[in-house]
């Protein structure tokens, strides 16, 4: 039980807690794989891709926090656990080891490509539950459309 009280309904709080969430779990993804990534790249693009990867972690994990915190706003428990992380998080997984630059700019692309997607649902359906969640998403989802373009413009 929260001691938080919200001024949504029962069934919008659930509505967007479950936005949350899900948002949560995969922004938190997308740091992990960003310093996988960071840690592990190799090939001409060593240096540039090594300091965007940064720059991608750094974005996701303020996102973490905002996503976070809004639900802890209206009254439920954000999960950032590395299990609830692992189980239900919609981005793709990274091998172990050297990732060729190539690579990576292709995982980044796949990955921005289903979470923006996941978030474009999680924006529509607190349009009417929540339009101060909504209006969040939004802001995350423009930086993460942004980041994605920046990573198909490497594909020349």
């Amino acid at each position: 039980m929260s001691t938080v009280r919200s001024s949504l309904s029962d069934e919008n709080r659930e509505t967007t807690a479950k936005a949350l969430q899900g948002a949560l779990v995969d922004l938190i993804d997308l740091s992990l794989i960003g310093k996988q990534a960071h840690w592990n790249v190799y090939g001409k693009n060593f240096r540039s891709l090594h300091l965007q990867l940064d720059e991608i972690v750094v974005s996701a994990r303020n996102a973490t926090d905002l996503v976070a915190e809004r639900a802890i706003a209206i009254g439920v428990s954000a999960d950032g656990r590395a299990a609830t992380v692992a189980e239900t998080s919609s981005v793709p997984k990274i091998h172990d080891g050297q990732i060729s630059d190539n690579e990576v700019v292709s995982l980044f692309i796949e990955a921005y490509t289903a979470i923006i997607a996941n978030m474009r649902e999680r924006i529509e359906v607190t349009e009417s539950a929540d339009p101060v969640t909504q209006d969040l998403l939004i802001g995350v989802t423009a930086e993460l459309e942004k980041q994605s373009w920046m990573f198909q413009a490497e594909l020349g």
